[in-house]
């Protein structure tokens, strides 16, 4: 299995409008895409100076699925973030591959 995590900072001023966007139509858009088995978002606890900060995880069975998904949709889903949100919600993307779960 693969996780997808996306961290994001979200500014203050947007993120009730963000969460929606999130919920409503991003997170359906990703999974629509067909790769990925399921999808959480998560707030970070440890908040820092600015903003708030989620973790965003889509999970997918393997990293063939996860590259399907980077080249086929990856740069108009994030070109859609940045649009809307710009600099007012900054994400960095990590890929975790999951070794042991209880």
């Amino acid at each position: 299995m693969i996780i997808y995590n996306v961290t994001v900072n979200v500014d203050q001023e947007v993120h009730e409008m963000w969460l929606a966007w999130m919920r409503n139509t991003h997170l359906p858009d990703v999974m629509a895409t067909g790769h990925f088995l399921d999808a959480r978002i998560c707030r970070v606890l440890s908040e820092g100076d600015t903003g708030v900060t989620y973790a965003v995880q889509y999970t997918c069975k393997d990293l063939a699925e996860y590259e399907l998904y980077s080249a086929l949709h990856a740069d108009r889903l994030r070109a859609e973030s940045e649009k809307y949100y710009g600099v007012k919600a900054v994400a960095f993307r990590t890929l975790l591959e999951v070794i042991h779960t209880a």
